[in-house]
């Protein structure tokens, strides 16, 4: 029995801790994953409700990796369609990280989209939409809702006037990226996805529509 014990210990010592994915490939693009925090505590997103798993993958981090990691988790960049920051947390909450990123990527040949929530003024409390020029070729922002007491019941932002900061930040973008699109879930109780549709005409910008409970 006690021989049984050791064995079992010693397998356990011995199984290796999995990796935190810092770099993913769906559809042929490659998705870096540099945080794990957000900005919102959306009721739809899988880490409330009992997974960090998006298409398979694990995406929980338990530490904020550096540039050079992600960097060398990019890899050649040629290999890809793009290049696009998205994991399970909000990319532009590390801003000067991402950018650092995006510079050097974009100096490789890459093609960079961003997705994001669009409350990287709010947050830092500036303007760093020109930051953007010549980095990042697309943005896609999560809109979710065509007003804001829905935003604020699917989205649960931690800031006071996100719903508002987000439309601004749009308005502001589409001056410094070539393509900007916002983006709402048909499936969400409330959202009514051709008004969502009208706000983005009414934006300037495209509009994609997403489906409830299919990530990535």
């Amino acid at each position: 029995m006690k021989t049984e014990q050791t064995h079992k210990s010693a397998e356990a010592k011995e199984k290796p801790i999995q990796q935190e994915v810092l770099a993913y490939t769906l559809h042929g693009n490659r998705y870096l994953n540099i945080t794990y925090q957000c900005t919102l505590r959306c009721a739809f997103c899988p880490k409330f409700n009992g997974t960090w798993e998006v298409q398979g993958l694990d995406l929980r981090l338990r530490r904020e990796p550096s540039a050079e990691e992600i960097l060398t988790a990019a890899g050649d960049p040629g290999r890809y369609n793009e290049i696009v920051f998205c994991g399970l947390g909000e990319t532009t909450l590390r801003w000067e990280t991402m950018i650092e990123i995006a510079t050097e990527l974009k100096l490789k040949g890459a093609k960079i989209r961003l997705n994001s929530d669009g409350l990287a003024n709010l947050v830092h409390s500036r303007d760093v939409t020109p930051e953007m020029n010549g980095l990042i070729d697309s943005l896609s922002v999560s809109m979710n809702a065509h007003n804001e007491i829905l935003y604020n019941q699917h989205c649960r932002p931690k800031l006071d006037g996100s719903y508002q900061a987000m439309l601004e930040f749009v308005r502001l973008a589409k001056q410094h990226v070539p393509n900007v699109s916002v983006t709402a879930i048909n499936g969400l109780q409330g959202v009514d996805i051709q008004a969502c549709e009208n706000m983005a005409n009414e934006l300037g910008v495209d509009f994609r529509r997403r489906e409830l409970d299919i990530v990535g």
